[in-house]
């Protein structure tokens, strides 16, 4: 199945037919095939830096000293793994192009009209290769996802459809559930309100594996199924729907204080207390100046102690602001990835009676319906992926 290029929003979003038409832009003009050429290659300083950094990388990591910094070593290691990659095809590359001016050479010099067939289809080949490589290095070259190898939390959520809506998000969970556990990953419920019926209202848990926000962050958004309920007393199909949120796990917040960034303040100390008492500077005032927080402490004898007591308070409301900012983001980003809950906000359809998956930003429709909900979704979660390569290596490049 053809995998189309799109106008390119940062995935899970992308454009969907619907917007398209919506903007006045036809189908075919959005879901138009990738230019013959991309000539990342262009910009050969650029791939230079990456051969020096793989050269250099490699010698760092010869080091037997560096064994001894283990969390040096593992840092280093992880990014050899993404520069040889990047050296690789930049190697690739540059054997393609002294192969095909060798190629240009023959086509220019030679008279043999089967030897100059030969060169032609040499020509054409070296180019299609050319076209491959230089594919798979735009893709490398794109900023990498930093959420990518992080455990998710998934959130499952019944949308408009009553009791039918419930059972259909206890559907989409078990879909999930079962789809984690053929990966090995392990899956968690945090809190779950059970639908009426049967199902879920609403569902949370955790997922915990190997890149498993880079597999799963494809799935936010409104999940929209036709079907037969087995409420319904006269077979009329039903269209329900349920939201799913898929968010890079997030570590705690903790913030640690620079002293260059908080300013120091003393003052004489008032009210009750010893001799001290508005004769010593002992009173602290603290501003941590990127966020405004002040903080003051009179309470200690000493200016050692109030200024310990207030640095600790500090610390505390700083971490509380910082949390509170963490939780304002994230919910911000659970509304922007599914938006309305309505069934015309769809991104996928999943209709029971031609046993059809169609995922609506791709335009790719999978025909075995039961198979995809006992957990088997290789096929749709690859297309998704490679999609969003190929809108990845048709968009600029990243200077």
């Amino acid at each position: 199945m053809p995998i189309f290029s799109f106008d390119y929003l940062a995935p899970p979003q992308w454009a969907s037919r619907v917007s398209a038409q919506k903007r006045g832009t036809s189908w075919q003009q959005v879901a138009r095939p990738l230019p013959r050429a991309i000539m990342i290659t262009e910009d050969t300083q650029r791939l230079e830096t990456y051969e020096r950094r793989f050269q250099e990388l490699s010698e760092l990591l010869g080091d037997s000293e560096l064994v001894k910094d283990q969390k040096r070593f593992v840092s280093l290691h992880k990014e050899y793994k993404e520069v040889s990659a990047i050296a690789a095809q930049i190697s690739a590359w540059k054997k393609n192009r002294d192969a095909c001016a060798a190629n240009q050479k023959v086509l220019h010099e030679e008279k043999e009209q089967e030897l100059l067939a030969m060169a032609k289809e040499e020509d054409e080949a070296l180019h299609r290769e050319k076209d491959a490589i230089e594919r798979r290095l735009k893709v490398l070259l794109q900023s990498k996802d930093p959420n990518d190898e992080k455990n998710i939390v998934l959130e499952v959520r019944a949308g408009t459809g009553g009791d039918e809506a419930a059972l259909w998000a206890g559907d989409l969970f078990r879909m999930y559930h079962r789809y984690a556990e053929l990966q090995g990953w392990k899956l968690h419920i945090a809190d779950c309100t059970p639908g009426p019926a049967g199902g879920y209202k609403e569902i949370i848990a955790t997922v915990q594996g190997k890149n498993v926000y880079a597999v799963l962050k494809y799935e936010s958004g409104v999940h929209r199924v036709q079907r037969v309920p087995a409420t319904e007393t006269q077979g009329r199909l039903h269209t329900s729907a349920a939201s799913v949120v898929v968010l890079p796990e997030m570590a705690e917040v903790e913030v640690t204080l620079d002293m260059k960034d908080i300013r120091k303040e003393t003052f004489c100390s008032s009210g009750p207390g010893g001799q001290s008492v508005n004769t010593t500077y002992s009173a602290v005032r603290l501003t941590h100046k990127p966020t405004g927080i002040v903080v003051s402490c009179q309470d200690g004898k000493s200016q050692i102690q109030n200024f310990d007591k207030a640095l600790q308070i500090l610390r505390a409301r700083v971490n509380a602001q910082a949390k509170k900012a963490q939780q304002a983001t994230i919910s911000e980003e659970r509304k922007s990835l599914v938006g309305s809950q309505d069934r015309s906000a769809k991104i996928r359809t999943y209709n029971y009676p031609r046993s059809a998956v169609t995922d609506h930003r791709i335009n790719y429709t999978d025909h075995h319906l039961s198979h995809m909900l006992a957990g088997h979704m290789e096929g749709l979660l690859e297309a998704l992926r490679a999609a969003d390569q190929q809108l990845k290596a048709a968009a600029p490049s990243v200077q």
